[in-house]
């Protein structure tokens, strides 16, 4: 019971944050919506597009779903948390799943937008011009500065309260320099239930080899001097001290701790 309250909360708030976040990306970018019109720019377009998509993800974090699960809503926060040993496999894993299912969920409400969404491919994110490599390159990138501020937000004593806050900004800044590469998705679940439902399977691979890779960048970037010493003990981004359950603050052994004694002892290990 303790687990499915968990489950279910991170499926229903992915699904709210595809749901709602993707139906502003087809109401920015649909040919047949007013908002291209009226806002030429397509980079304003997308940094708009990603505030109002970091927003949502904030907002869901400060609700009763984050209250309860923590509102990862993303499988590359979830799968950070374990490797920095705040949360333990089997949760990792139901969440994941949890998050799959909630993606593909909330993709279906974006078919009321009609042709609309259709003509933007259900908001999937698609490769740009310059191809997967860069479209990769792209992915990686974002990923690691959206590990790198949430765990050194969280990490922060007097950070850590503002986490939902860093979304907005964060996200804005990544849709409008990044999404002409892949879309921006840092987020494979985001990127999942789009093509599944849309039928646009291209590139996919990019938006789940990259966020994967781009998150093992940024948590590498954590073990730098100045930032090693940070350390969360709750895996939530908000409402940290509701935990009843006590599955989201259990601490565990770690793949990265593991990584990192091996990599310090090989280091002092003689010629």
């Amino acid at each position: 019971m303790k687990y499915g309250r968990l489950f279910l909360s991170e499926l229903v708030g992915t699904a709210l944050l595809v749901a709602i976040g993707c139906s502003f990306v087809v109401v920015d970018f649909a040919p047949g919506s007013p908002v291209p019109h009226l806002v030429a720019s397509a980079a304003l377009r997308r940094a708009l597009t990603g505030f109002l998509f970091g927003t949502t993800g904030g907002l869901i974090a400060l609700s009763p779903v984050g209250r309860e699960s923590g509102a990862h809503i993303n499988p590359i926060v979830s799968l950070a948390f374990w490797l920095r040993g705040t949360l333990t496999f089997p949760v990792t894993l139901g969440y994941v799943i949890a998050q799959m299912a909630g993606a593909v969920l909330g993709t279906f409400p974006l078919l009321l937008w009609g042709r609309l969404a259709q003509s933007v491919h259900m908001a999937a994110t698609t490769l740009g011009p310059l191809g997967p490599v860069a479209g990769l390159a792209g992915e990686i990138g974002a990923t690691a500065l959206l590990t790198l501020g949430l765990f050194v937000f969280l990490g922060h004593p007097r950070l850590r309260r503002y986490t939902p806050g860093l979304f907005p900004l964060l996200y804005a800044f990544l849709v409008w320099i990044e999404a002409p590469l892949s879309g921006t998705s840092t987020n494979p679940a985001r990127s999942f239930g789009p093509a599944l439902v849309g039928g646009v399977w291209s590139g996919l691979w990019v938006d789940i080899c990259g966020p994967l890779c781009g998150m093992g960048l940024g948590l590498l970037l954590l073990s730098l001097p100045g930032l090693r010493t940070l350390r969360e003990d709750v895996a939530k981004l908000y409402h940290f001290h509701w935990d009843p359950s006590g599955l989201l603050s259990a601490p565990v052994k770690t793949l990265e701790t593991g990584i990192t004694r091996a990599w310090a002892s090989s280091r002092h290990r003689p010629g």
